[in-house]
């Protein structure tokens, strides 16, 4: 989880420090705004984050039960 924090934090920052620097804003405001891309970025791969996870816990869930349910519904062998 704090890779994922991290990675997103430094993404943002480049990313809205970059586009910050391409619109020719002075060395204040490119930090400003690479800042607050910073944050911005962190929280949202932490999010998307969560709902990779979310999605990928109820997708072993499903397999999981699928499997009980067919092991369920195998006929059993009988003795002669």
């Amino acid at each position: 989880m704090r890779f994922v924090f991290f990675l997103g934090g430094m993404s943002g920052f480049i990313v809205a420090g970059a586009t910050s620097w391409y619109a020719d804003s002075g060395p204040n405001r490119v930090f400003f705004d690479a800042a607050c891309g910073c944050l911005v970025g962190a929280l949202l791969f932490r999010w998307f984050w969560t709902v990779l996870l979310r999605g990928v816990r109820e997708t072993v869930h499903a397999r999981h039960k699928a499997a009980q349910a067919a092991l369920a519904a195998e006929p059993k062998p009988t003795r002669i």
